[in-house]
């Protein structure tokens, strides 16, 4: 049996860093990349990912928009932006429209990766939980 690769979709509408990041990543996370709302939208609608990573300003709208409309039906995959915009309202902002953490750029590498690896497990924690309410509620309606 083959482990996969915990699932990352990177959100960031400035080349070189959506490059960089991915790249970075790319050995321990199956990393996916997008760089506006709309292409982010359809690819978490098209699969599963164990974490976002959100910049605050995209091309066709923001990270935080774009975090809202995600928590519309997806409640429990972790969101972490990764933003120059270093404000407390900015920050306050995300963390309100349902994202987990916010890292203002630039930051140490070593924080990147903790803080990304910090929220993974959360997520598998609670997909996990859910799957298991799944089966339980299954085997109430089983018929004997």
């Amino acid at each position: 049996m083959t482990l996969r690769k915990p699932r990352i979709l990177f959100v960031e509408d400035h080349d070189d860093t959506r490059d960089l990041i991915a790249l970075l990543l790319d050995h321990q996370y199956d990393v996916s990349t997008a760089s506006t709302l709309h292409d982010a939208l359809n690819l978490i609608r098209s699969g599963h990912f164990n974490l976002f990573i959100f910049d605050s300003w995209l091309l066709d709208g923001s990270g935080v928009d774009l975090c809202k409309r995600v928590r519309e039906f997806d409640q429990s995959t972790p969101i972490l932006f990764y933003s120059a915009a270093a404000y407390e309202s900015d920050k306050n902002l995300a963390l309100n429209a349902g994202a987990q953490a916010y890292l203002v750029k630039p930051v140490d590498v070593a924080d990147l990766l903790k803080t990304i690896k910090s929220l993974i497990p959360e997520s598998r924690k609670i997909r996990r939980g859910a799957a298991q309410a799944e089966r339980a509620r299954r085997q109430e309606w089983t018929i004997d």
